[in-house]
């Protein structure tokens, strides 16, 4: 399995959300399990990138510390991150195109973001940074963004609305699933999301935890549910030979290590899928 990483997305913890510091943990726990894992760094995206998906003043404000981060704070430390944060997805986005498999990048703090507003434990959104950048080296390429993270994805629905990308198809769990008794029709409408991406080149997944039933912030999953949730859609995007690159997102159960155990999960999903 192919993943995008350094210690350069990560930063310290910044209040409530875990994010900052997740993506160690995560890479942590993934090279105990599965040291053969293939590993090259991201590349950091630049301002030219960021302004594609985001209003320059607001860029610009944030790298000079005079906005506050998704977090609320003016961290120094945060706002170096960004840049590799976006990076390691769009790094996983062209290595899954090239090899025509899945790609992870283990970071988090997309979605909350719009067009001129960082939000929610998001400053950046990778997601449609990572989309526009592709379409800007390859025009006329087709992007799905699968947000299965527990909330919606409202800052991509803002920038989406903002540009009026036609060739971005984006579908969010959080504008529709949220309750424990509709477990199963979430997980049996995996199919259906997957055939809306099925004409898409490359799709960026969200792999959010907070889904889960015992997470503060999300609930409606169990961890059973979570796992198969992922192998639908690595099985269902291989059998389609739509790459993917996919993410994080959420999680904020307490200890930290049952967030870490969910993304073990989902690495475990995309491998057996692969060996397939």
């Amino acid at each position: 399995m192919r993943v995008v990483y350094s210690d350069r997305v990560n930063a310290p913890v910044q209040g409530y959300s875990p994010s900052a510091a997740k993506p160690a943990l995560v890479m942590a726990a993934w090279q105990s399990r599965w040291p053969e894992l293939i590993v090259r760094p991201p590349v950091p995206v630049n301002r030219s990138d960021l302004i594609r998906a985001h209003d320059a003043d607001f860029v610009d404000g944030i790298l000079d510390l005079r906005i506050a981060n998704g977090f609320g704070t003016k961290n120094r430390d945060v706002v170096d991150s960004l840049i590799y944060t976006s990076g390691a997805l769009l790094t996983a986005a062209t290595w899954a195109l090239i090899a025509k498999a899945a790609v992870a990048a283990p970071v988090s703090g997309f979605h909350h973001a719009s067009w001129d507003e960082a939000a929610d434990f998001c400053t950046f959104n990778g997601l449609m940074v990572t989309a526009l950048a592709l379409q800007a080296k390859h025009p006329g390429m087709r992007v799905g963004i699968l947000d299965y993270d527990y909330h919606y994805g409202n800052g991509t629905v803002d920038i989406l609305e903002q540009l009026k990308c036609a060739d971005v198809v984006h579908l969010t769990a959080g504008e529709q699933w949220h309750l424990e008794a509709q477990a199963q029709d979430f997980l049996a409408n995996i199919d259906e999301d997957l055939k809306r991406l099925s004409a898409c080149d490359i799709v960026l997944y969200q792999a959010g935890a907070d889904p889960h039933l015992d997470d503060p912030l999300g609930g409606f999953l169990t961890t059973d549910q979570l796992a198969y949730r992922d192998e639908c859609v690595f099985d269902g995007l291989r059998t389609l030979g739509v790459a993917v690159a996919w993410v994080l997102a959420g999680g904020y159960q307490q200890p930290i290590d049952k967030v870490v155990d969910i993304h073990v999960n989902t690495m475990a999903a995309a491998i057996r899928s692969s060996r397939r």
